[in-house]
């Protein structure tokens, strides 16, 4: 399927690895000039050359952390007016919340729910006044099925959520849509655990290791960022213009629900 967005110009939060690479990938691959962001520079720097080697389009590195307002002033300015908008970023690591301060909760509110909220802010006047706009949040499945020690992720994504609910609807009239995909288990190293930098999994370890992970899935495995990311395309296509507000599980069937 043509997606209807060739030349339009993309910022992906997060992309150098994991679901925003694969979010990347993906809008390249429908032929967006994209601006790819992540931490560590080498996996930032690897990511772009392959985005340029494989589709050909244009690609801006941004590196540092999203929820600081520098990183996210450094994105406007490699891409002042984009028509694409992927939220992304890492969430609070797993632990109990009787073990969580003033300061760790500001923080993990800051990265998850603030910060996409920030960007949002900078950059949907700008969509609605061109007429095409899509801005797609990474959030969590845990925004529905709660998963006790990542409280403090799932309450700032759900405020995200509620957030923007109401906004969403402000814009669609000009052609500018926010939904969010819930990612339920993939294939990412967030799903590793702990461990070492640098350390590889023997192909009999990651079998195993995804075989007892994808137990409870419907699916009976794990889900890729490659998938994930054309779901992610999809929604800011052309033909993705009177879909808006909604919130996605891409989870092989983990959420049951009938509605």
């Amino acid at each position: 399927m043509d997606l209807g967005i060739r030349g339009k110009k993309a910022i992906v939060c997060a992309s150098s690895k994991g679901l925003g690479r694969g979010c990347a990938m993906a809008l390249a691959e429908a032929g967006c000039d994209v601006v790819v962001n992540g931490r560590n520079a080498e996996l930032v720097a690897k990511t772009a050359a392959e985005l340029r080697e494989r589709y050909g389009v244009t690609v801006t590195e941004v590196v540092g952390d999203v929820s600081k307002p520098e990183v996210q002033k450094a994105l406007l300015v490699a891409c002042p007016e984009p028509d694409i908008l992927v939220n992304n970023n890492g969430g609070p690591p797993l632990r109990d919340f009787r073990t969580l301060d003033r300061e760790k909760i500001l923080e993990g509110v800051t990265q998850n729910m603030v910060t996409p909220i920030e960007l949002v802010q900078a950059v949907l006047d700008g969509m609605a006044a061109r007429g095409f706009g899509r801005i797609v949040n990474i959030t969590s499945l845990s925004v529905y099925v709660p998963i006790p020690g990542l409280d403090l992720s799932s309450g700032a994504r759900a405020g995200l959520t509620s957030f923007l609910a109401g906004v969403a609807r402000t814009v669609v009239d000009r052609n500018v849509t926010i939904n969010s995909l819930l990612p339920g288990k993939l294939d990412t190293d967030r799903l590793r655990g702990p461990h070492e930098a640098g350390t590889v999994e023997s192909p009999q370890a990651a079998a195993a290791r995804k075989t007892r992970i994808s137990a409870d899935v419907p699916a009976k495995r794990l889900g890729t960022p490659e998938e994930f990311g054309q779901i992610c395309a999809f929604l800011c296509s052309v033909h993705a213009g009177y879909l808006t507000g909604q919130n996605i599980p891409v989870d092989g069937g983990l959420y049951v629900s009938a509605f």
